[in-house]
């Protein structure tokens, strides 16, 4: 015949499992029976105006702030400030390497450089060059597209 299936561990596992199960129902007949006497914890939690959890339950006569549901703006709003700025940006060339085909162009009047490729030229420019550009989204930030020399 083989070895019993029941290890010590197994024995101590399941008293533990049973030992719990009886305390959790020893604290359901606590709870219940203070309930019955009106004692204990209060089952209930409020929200006060400001959001805050309460035990106390609102005032019936206070005021309730209305609020118009077309006021409410669900989403992010239209970004009309951008829209009317100008697209076209100054700027000067901080670094061009005609050999790698890439350089720098920092803007005008702020202290922000972006990236520009050959590709995104209009005719040759060179360092110190006055150009105009715009800006485009690229895969590592912005990128400046339609640079051209100011004359």
């Amino acid at each position: 015949m083989g070895k019993s299936q029941e290890s010590f561990s197994k024995k101590e596992r399941e008293k533990k499992k049973a030992r719990k199960k009886k305390e959790k129902l020893m604290r359901k007949e606590e709870r219940k029976a203070r309930a019955e006497e009106g004692e204990g914890p209060n089952e209930f939690a409020y929200v006060d105006e400001y959001g805050n959890l309460s035990d106390t339950p609102p005032d019936p006569k206070k005021k309730k702030e209305e609020i118009d549901a077309e006021d409410i703006v669900i989403g992010v709003p239209k970004k009309s400030e951008l829209e009317a700025q100008d697209p076209v940006k100054k700027g000067t060339v901080a670094f061009f390497n005609d050999e790698k085909g890439y350089g720098f162009i920092k803007e005008k009047g702020v202290d922000q450089k972006y990236f520009v490729h050959v590709t995104g030229l209009l005719e040759d420019v060179y360092e110190n060059d006055r150009v105009t550009f715009e800006l485009e989204k690229g895969p590592k930030g912005l990128n400046a597209v339609k640079v051209k020399k100011l004359l």
